[in-house]
């Protein structure tokens, strides 16, 4: 899933100082930069330094948080290591989580989206079964299992689907309203939408939750 969170060279994060980036943010951007730069320059080509460099921190960091460049490698290399952090944060840091790693990605489309390498895999069964699978697990059943309430399992597979999508159309179909939004606007729109769906819909005075029963269109 390093498709997801790579990014070249992270820069959409790195514009913010670093001393205004949260450590969830900052582990994020690095995960993104690491993507990015094992996936393109491969992993003797990519240094502990290019990586740092490219989210505007110290090489250190990168130490303290991953401990060597093999760690980092191997956490960025799988879909559910990638994903397993974000069950680590408190479900009020999870807005944070998200949208360090969808303004960390790419934009120019230089690295395979997980979704498209997927579709175009010659064993395209085997690598939706397996994408499924590790989806399921993170969200599905355990950020769903964190979220507790009504429809929870559903409320995190559309974080799935939101993160996905969101990042499909900033890479690879790149229309111009989102791949030329400044970060602060789409960290807003993001953000309204993650929280939405962090918690249950409110009842209606019936007791149903809010929309139930209702067609989607229904004012």
């Amino acid at each position: 899933m390093s498709g997801v969170q790579n990014g070249e060279a992270s820069k959409a994060v790195a514009r913010r100082p670093a001393h205004k980036r949260s450590a969830t943010a900052t582990r994020t951007a690095l995960r993104a930069a690491a993507a990015f730069r094992f996936g393109k320059y491969g992993y003797e080509g990519t240094s502990v330094r290019d990586i740092a460099g490219d989210v505007g921190v110290d090489a250190a960091l990168v130490y303290r948080y991953f401990g060597s460049k093999e760690a980092l490698f191997n956490d960025v290399s799988d879909t559910g290591k990638i994903f397993e952090p974000l069950l680590d944060e408190p479900v009020e840091a999870i807005p944070d989580w998200f949208c360090a790693l969808l303004t960390g990605q790419p934009k120019e489309g230089e690295f395979p989206h997980p979704v498209l390498s997927v579709l175009r895999s010659s064993g395209r069964d085997e690598a939706v079964a397996r994408l499924r699978a590790d989806l399921t697990e993170v969200f599905s059943r355990r950020l769903a299992a964190r979220l507790g309430g009504p429809d929870a399992d559903v409320r995190a597979e559309l974080l799935a689907a939101w993160m996905l999508g969101t990042s499909l159309m900033r890479t690879e179909i790149r229309p111009p309203a989102l791949v030329s939004a400044p970060d602060a606007t789409l960290e807003r729109y993001l953000r309204a939408g993650i929280e939405v769906l962090l918690g249950p819909m409110p009842e209606d005075d019936d007791g149903t939750a809010g929309g139930e029963g209702r067609g989607i269109c229904d004012s």
